[in-house]
């Protein structure tokens, strides 16, 4: 193991203690002997990773700006100024700045304000974007020594470190959407959600900045790096040349020059050192190296060109790949999560109206209302999930595209079980017994309806193995259904459809109709003047004739819509009619202007 990655795994190894150390100290407030702890158990972390390897970092001046956090840090426990615990704290955010400079080789004591102000900034970037290189780049995971059985500990880890956040967040949207559910997961899981996540999310976070931090403070930078690894200059890790023998060593120094090899100095073409100084010079490049055949002989290097059409996930780190074990554990885990919400949508997808009805404590309102945009949530996040999991998916073994393939292909089974769950709730919304149709209603229905395409496609292109084919056919699903959505016009369809339910008996929204839906309304809710009841129509005719009058100022060219022109003229042909308001005259009209 190279000292890079064992630096790196030390790093990592700190960072996440320190992490649950942070949470667990940092929760209670006001801060006092746990920020005085923090603060000291981070300066330790650093200065043993630091003497362990970078020891040339040691220095007085470190030590000083280390005795200072300390310092600042104690504050905590002598003062309760919370002006000085501001100050105390930007201070030891400064310093951490301050301490960052010298694995730029800057001497903190004759380095300037603008050193300080770049070593802070740098400090906050490398503690966002530090962990990224951490584990993706710094740490060369194929050294880390072990047996098959630690290896598949560690995929079991990383298993669970992509999965559990995925169980969480879909687990919440169908806690939010079914309250049978929900029962169920709180009796299952019997603690605080809430507060697991919070101490998940507040650990995680005390990780990564430090783990950020550390890697920028001890690890040799970007640049020093990318600059070593070109360099044909080896390395004091590099194996050096061997000793010489004894007997090589007697010798002379003339004795070993002459005794090495001659090497090649002629140079191609037999051309001086001049002309082979210039032969890169255009244009007299092939007038003072040779014959300008002799050169057109010579095969010209290829270009590398990289192949972005069929790129894949070789040229990632292993760790950012999925092998077996990971793919079994997060399709496997979020499968189990999807069934068990599954089952108790089966009752209701089967028993429908009646069994919504006749459950106690069960509302059609709450039934209908609640669960629509959640489920929807659950339907567009999957996309994402499968796509990711299956670009990401390890191509050594056959296996592995076997399983994901299985895995998947439950997941979108589940996943339609789960949609028809949500558009039954949508027809019960939006039906006889519902409270009609609305553009918040239609268009995610509509969005749904493209999923259940994007899936359908999904499964016979990726589970096929064409994913070069799915893109473009998705591309062309949205292009259909959107244009498909313009040409059925949906304010229009909305309307018509709530003025059906109107006819039925069902209560008519004269304010959303008037003010919330656009002039492609305005045909049908001019013709369906006379089916509206006074109170409706009174309201109806109102705002239809400021919209005239509004209308009537739009004169300028640039704004032509062939709708609102329409729209326009129907208006003003039946101005008299929105004028000669009887029915505002109505008793059941009064209050409205």
């Amino acid at each position: 193991m190279n000292r890079r990655t064992r630096t790196g795994l030390e790093i990592l190894l700190i960072a996440m203690l320190f992490g649950v150390f942070g949470n667990v100290m940092l929760r209670q407030t006001p801060w006092g002997l746990n920020a005085f702890l923090f603060v000291t158990v981070f300066t330790a972390a650093m200065a043993v990773i630091m003497l362990r390897n970078r020891p040339e970092l040691m220095t007085a001046r470190t030590l000083g700006l280390q005795a200072a956090m300390l310092f600042f840090g104690a504050m905590f426990v002598v003062r309760d100024s919370i002006e000085l615990r501001i100050y105390d704290t930007f201070a030891i955010i400064i310093i951490m700045g301050v301490l960052v400079l010298p694995n730029f080789g800057i001497n903190q004591r004759i380095a300037g304000v603008f050193h300080y102000a770049v070593g802070f900034l740098w400090s906050g970037v490398i503690s966002l974007l530090g962990p990224f290189f951490l584990i993706g780049a710094d740490i060369d995971w194929k050294e880390i020594p072990g047996n098959r059985l630690s290896k598949g500990i560690f995929s079991v880890l990383r298993g669970l470190a992509v999965a559990l956040p995925l169980v969480l967040i879909f687990g919440a949207l169908f806690m939010a959407a079914d309250a049978a559910f929900e029962d169920f997961a709180n009796r299952a899981v019997n603690f605080d959600l809430d507060t697991l996540l919070s101490h998940v999310m507040l650990s995680s976070l005390f990780a990564w900045l430090a783990a950020g931090y550390l890697r920028g403070s001890l690890m040799e930078h970007f640049f020093a790096a990318g600059v070593a690894a070109a360099s044909p200059i080896p390395t004091a890790d590099e194996k050096k040349p061997a000793e010489p023998t004894a007997a090589a060593g007697d010798s002379s120094y003339v004795d070993k020059f002459t005794a090495e090899p001659a090497e090649e100095t002629s140079l191609p073409n037999n051309a001086t050192i001049l002309e082979h100084i210039n032969i890169s010079d255009p244009p007299n490049a092939e007038v003072r190296t040779g014959s300008g055949s002799d050169r057109a002989q010579e095969p010209a290097p290829a270009a590398k060109k990289r192949d972005w059409q069929n790129w894949d996930n070789t040229k990632f780190p292993q760790v950012f790949t999925l092998g077996r074990i990971e793919t079994i554990i997060i399709l496997g885990l979020v499968d189990l999560l999807f069934a068990s919400f599954v089952v108790f949508q089966l009752p209701y997808l089967f028993g429908g109206m009646d069994l919504v009805q006749t459950t106690p404590d069960l509302k059609l309102a709450d039934f209908a209302r609640r669960g629509f945009g959640e489920l929807v949530a659950v339907a567009f996040l999957v996309l994402p999930l499968l796509l990711a999991s299956h670009s990401l998916l390890r191509r050594d073994e056959r296996r592995n595209e076997t399983l994901f393939r299985v895995l998947a292909g439950v997941q979108i089974v589940l996943l339609f079980v789960i949609m028809a769950s949500a558009m039954q709730r949508l027809v019960l919304l939006t039906g006889e017994l519902g409270y009609g149709w609305t553009a918040v209603r239609f268009y995610p229905m509509v969005f749904m309806l493209w999923l259940a395409v994007v899936f359908v496609w999904f499964g016979w292109t990726v589970l096929r193995g064409r994913r070069n084919n799915f893109a473009w056919g998705a591309l062309w699903s949205a292009i259909v259904i959107l244009a498909a959505t313009n040409l059925m016009n949906p304010d229009d369809f909305i309307a018509r459809k709530n003025i059906q339910l109107m006819q039925q008996g069902r209560e008519f929204d004269a304010w959303y109709h008037s003010y919330q839906l656009s002039d492609d309304a305005v045909p049908v809710l001019i013709e369906s003047l006379p089916v509206m009841n006074a109170k409706d129509a009174c309201s109806m005719k109102q705002s239809l004739y400021s919209r005239l009058v509004e209308a009537r100022d739009e004169s300028d060219v640039r704004s032509l819509n062939w709708s609102r022109e329409r729209a326009f003229r129907l208006l003003e042909s039946n101005s008299g009619l929105l004028i000669n308001r009887p029915e505002c005259e109505v008793p059941n009209a009064v209050g409205v202007k």
